[in-house]
């Protein structure tokens, strides 16, 4: 079904591609996972080093990429990462960034100018940064021709102008310099659960780790390919779905949207493509011993 390497897959004749903007340390496992218990950690500990934790560092490993799905008809741009020259202070390896994620772009043939839709799954500063760039000292689109696809739901979460907007460490500043800008250039769509972006691929919403959060589905034929966003932040929670992200919203939400996921993925052709997993990023969910999920990893999505 997929094919192309770590960084590209297909999915029937779409390609889909990785385009990296931090992958190393994240967090300690409590530090992400305020309920995970060590001996997940343990009973896991064959697949999860060294590619997803650091045992002498006791970090999970991460990473925060985009997706870039390629249909033929356009090139649709999935999540938009941390950007660089951002404030970004609450999160160390998020601030004042300036990595080569366009020049990553630019491995795959593609300039910012061939980006036809943007979606974000959600308004988090982790997906979003991209959206802008600093140009003689001013905040400006870097999709200036592209459509930037936000959850109405979403957007009204993090429009602080609202009186009644309440705020984040992880997020503060991030409206001013990856929103507004975009919103003023008149480029912004606000849209809602089911929207189609194009035959074949459509946003779902997925609610829990924010209120507006929502994934997007492709069909080829009888092949599905789901941009998961943060419903999934590490692989441990394919086995263990209890396990909740500290920056959920509401943990017991994002709970029930994580399980109704996996259940409706589990031992099909779907491939399910995460924001956060580090190499190898793209899993199908298969049916694991005690009646928990577990992941297959093809061979085509390693290095």
């Amino acid at each position: 079904m997929y094919a192309g390497g770590a960084d590209v897959f297909h999915c029937g004749n779409v390609r889909i591609h990785r385009i990296e903007d931090y992958q190393g340390p994240g967090f300690v496992p409590e530090g992400m996972f305020p309920n995970i218990e060590r001996r997940m950690l343990q009973e896991q500990w064959a697949w999860l080093v060294p590619d997803f934790y650091y045992p002498d560092l006791d970090r999970l490993r991460t990473s925060v990429h985009s997706w870039v799905v390629q249909t033929g008809r356009h090139n649709v741009l999935i999540d938009a990462c941390v950007g660089n020259h951002k404030h970004r202070p609450a999160v160390e390896s998020f601030h004042m960034r300036n990595a080569p994620w366009l020049e990553r772009l630019a491995t795959v043939g593609l300039r910012p100018e061939d980006i036809d839709v943007v979606f974000c799954t959600h308004l988090h500063a982790d997906h979003i940064g991209w959206n802008t760039r600093l140009q003689n000292g001013r905040w400006v689109p870097t999709f200036t021709k592209a459509r930037y696809l936000f959850g109405r739901t979403e957007f009204s979460r993090w429009d602080d102008r609202r009186p009644d907007y309440q705020p984040t460490a992880l997020n503060e500043g991030a409206f001013e310099d990856s929103i507004l800008p975009v919103l003023e250039a008149g480029l912004v769509e606000l849209i809602d659960d089911g929207h189609e972006i194009e035959p074949g691929l459509c946003v779902e919403a997925s609610p829990g780790h924010t209120p507006g959060h929502a994934c997007a589905r492709l069909r080829v034929g009888d092949q599905e390919a789901l941009f998961t966003g943060d419903i999934l932040h590490h692989p441990i929670q394919v086995h263990y779905p209890e396990v909740c992200s500290v920056f959920d919203d509401d943990s017991q939400q994002a709970l029930r949207t994580r399980q109704r996921i996996l259940e409706a993925s589990v031992d099909r052709d779907t491939r399910l493509f995460p924001t956060h997993f580090a190499q190898p990023s793209a899993c199908r969910v298969i049916s694991g011993p005690n009646g928990r999920f577990a992941i297959d990893w093809a061979a085509d999505a390693r290095p």
